[in-house]
């Protein structure tokens, strides 16, 4: 039976314990993190590419998740190492661009550069070529993230997927008809949302986007604590996480070694992986692997080793594997039909129903969301036909727990997660 090893993972689950949040949101409130600090100083080569430790990552739950508790808790100690590379909270697709690049202007409109002045030294402001060209970082931590990327801004979505793992120096147009280069962009996002805000931001026409398939949701169910007055965090333990957090951005460099036996693992991974069970998610399938060589980044750099290990590899797979079953949910029914925020909000109802509910019961639930009980009706028999929920004769209705094929042992060890995360296996 495998342990969760010695890392910043297990010191942070450790300093967070007795709290409202799902651990799994701070599992990968941490995760997104470390990737941000890391930035492209710790990287993987891969064929002729390197894979970065930055990741997409959007907690997803009903109101009052605690979805934006996890997002602060992990900013402010980030923040405490001297990290200061974040993204506004509202922003603009050109405005967002001359943040990563460092620049501002005046009040006649002419460019002012953020950065040092031993780096403008060396580059133009706009598309200059150099010698010598640093790489351009930003974290976006938004837990209202519709404020940040707004409703239905497909520019500003479609640019976010492009830069995910851009190599190279990115250009673009912005305003006074000029063009910003940007040497090695590398974007982090910790966001939280709910699937109605969800929808709001994300058209379904943009579902087929290339950043889908860059994107980890990670589905947080209330953990059941009710904790009138949250604990006060001792400063040491609170300095302690700093410092580890610290030791690991200035220690964690280079090019990472994957073990023999690590690299036998991934293969078989990579082979046998059959993708999810939602057609929703086959653009995600398409770079599964590379979110996992990602994941085996952080965990290593987590434990300070810029070694991948077999013990690197189980753990990633295991977090990553179980964020995935959760996936489905996180969504609800977005992007499948008319009227998916109400198919979501009866299978919810219908999860969390510890006996049959008839249809009266349900209409009191979304009286305010529908028009006549026809429709409700209509909603009813399309779920009962996807088989999302079952009919009970003469009772009402409950809803249908997906059941999991079970994977292999030697690539999967439940035994990683923590008690609250395995209870929703």
């Amino acid at each position: 039976m495998a342990s969760p090893p010695d890392d910043f993972f297990k010191a942070y689950f450790t300093y967070l314990d007795e709290t409202e949040v799902p651990i799994l949101f701070n599992r990968w409130s941490s995760i997104a993190s470390i990737g941000a600090i890391l930035e492209r100083n710790y990287c993987l080569q891969f064929g002729n590419t390197v894979i970065n430790p930055n990741m997409y990552v959007m907690l997803m739950g009903s109101p009052g998740t605690r979805k934006s508790t996890a997002i602060k808790s992990i900013k402010t100690i980030l923040t405490r190492t001297g990290y200061n590379t974040y993204a506004a909270d509202r922003t603009s697709k050109e405005k967002f661009l001359l943040d990563l690049a460092g620049i501002e202007f005046d009040d006649k409109g002419n460019p002012i550069s953020t950065k040092d002045p031993e780096d403008i030294l060396s580059q133009n402001l706009f598309g200059g070529e150099s010698d010598t060209k640093e790489p351009s970082s930003i974290f976006i931590t938004a837990d209202e993230f519709n404020d940040f990327l707004g409703n239905g801004n497909v520019e500003f979505i479609s640019m976010l997927g492009n830069l995910w793992d851009y190599n190279g120096s990115y250009t673009n147009r912005i305003k006074h008809g000029k063009s910003v280069s940007i040497h090695d962009p590398t974007i982090s996002i910790l966001g939280g949302n709910t699937p109605t805000s969800f929808s709001l931001a994300f058209p379904p026409e943009t579902f087929g986007q290339g950043f889908f398939s860059r994107l980890i949701l990670v589905y947080g169910e209330p953990n059941g604590r009710r904790i009138t007055f949250p604990k006060t965090r001792e400063e040491k333990d609170t300095a302690g996480l700093v410092d580890v957090l610290s030791e690991i951005r200035a220690k964690v460099r280079g090019r990472a070694e994957i073990t023999p036996v690590a690299a036998r693992l991934l293969d078989k991974i990579y082979q046998s992986w059959k993708g999810l069970n939602d057609v929703r998610f086959d653009s995600y399938s398409t770079r599964r692997f590379t979110h996992l060589l990602k994941l085996c980044l952080v965990h290593s750099a987590a434990r300070f080793d810029t070694k991948i290990s077999e013990g690197d590899v189980v753990y990633a797979n295991t977090v990553l594997h179980y964020t995935e079953r959760l996936m489905p949910k996180a969504l609800g029914e977005f992007g499948k039909a008319k009227y998916s925020d109400v198919s979501h909000k009866i299978i919810q109802l219908l999860d969390k129903a510890d006996k049959p509910m008839t249809m009266i019961e349900v209409w009191k639930e979304v009286v305010n969301d529908l028009e006549k009980m026809g429709t409700l009706s209509e909603i009813l028999k399309n779920l009962l036909m996807a088989k999302k929920i079952m009919s009970v004769e003469g009772l009402g209705f409950l809803s249908i727990k997906e059941v999991h094929e079970e994977v292999n042992t030697d690539i999967i060890d439940w035994n990683l997660l923590t008690d609250e995360e395995r209870k929703l296996i």
